[in-house]
Formats: structure tokens, C-alpha cells, sequence
């Protein structure tokens, strides 16, 4: 997966040093994660995984967890945009829409049909009781 938009530039970097008074930073200034910063802790009990994601700034309905068998795949789907209000003179604008994905193992098969999937305050939480088989399927967060 690669990111849509890059941030920093040749072309800005002249502009932020040939006038640094009239550099205007983005708005949301980071680019958009990459997989690797959607960072996963997993525990294990005796009868399932609990899984913490950390996915700020997404919406529950932008959020997306399928499992097969053992495997389970987060995406989180990024749309940020600024809006003009009346009145105002827009300097700089950025917007940008994307995905990230991300897919791991666990080392057990996960019973789909009994996996729960909670979002609060930018964690997403899975709770996956152990199985010996099972199908894809994709959970509905709440």
C-alpha cells in the first residue's frame, strides 16, 4: 500500500527558506499513515484474542475488519478535507482520501461468527474467540 500524497517538497522547502513568513504549513501536516503505523497490540487468552488498533481521526463507519480463518485485515479509509467558510480567503488547501490496510496472522484460527468489534476514542478493540475453522466474514462495529 502506498501513500497518495507527500507532504514535504523540494518546491515548498525553497519557499520555507526563501520566505519563511509566507510558508503556510498544511493544515492536517502529516501525510497519510502508512500500514506500519496502524500499531496492533494482540493478547491472548485461553478462549480468544483481544485486539487493540490504534486508528485516530477515522470514523466508525470508515472502518473496515474482515477475518479468515486465522488471518484478520484491518482498512481504515482516510477522508480529511478542509471547508471554506464565507467570508474567508483560502491560503493553502489540502485534501486528501486514501486507505491503509493491514493483515496479520494469529496463531489460531478465529470464530467469525462469535468475534465482537468495539471503536472509542480513535481504538478500535476485537475480541476473537478461538475456533478450529472458519469463513471470512466482516463485523459490524459498534
Amino acid at each position: 500500500m502506498n501513500s497518495l500524497v507527500t507532504r514535504g517538497s523540494l518546491f515548498d522547502d525553497f519557499f520555507k527558506d526563501f520566505a519563511p513568513g509566507f510558508y503556510v504549513r498544511p493544515l492536517h501536516g502529516d501525510n497519510l499513515p502508512s500500514p506500519a503505523q496502524i500499531k496492533v497490540d494482540v493478547q491472548e487468552s485461553d478462549g480468544a484474542f483481544t485486539v487493540h488498533a490504534e486508528v485516530p481521526g477515522v470514523s466508525r463507519d470508515d472502518l473496515h475488519v474482515s477475518i479468515d480463518g486465522s488471518v484478520v485485515s484491518l482498512r481504515a479509509e482516510v477522508r480529511q478535507h478542509d471547508q471554506q467558510s464565507e467570508g474567508t480567503k483560502v491560503l493553502r488547501s489540502e485534501r486528501y482520501f486514501g486507505s491503509v490496510a493491514r493483515s496479520f496472522q494469529l496463531p489460531a484460527e478465529v470464530d467469525a461468527a462469535q468475534a465482537k468489534a468495539k471503536y472509542d476514542n480513535g481504538v478500535l478493540t476485537l475480541t476473537l474467540p478461538k475456533k478450529q475453522a472458519g469463513n471470512a466474514q466482516r463485523l459490524v462495529i459498534e
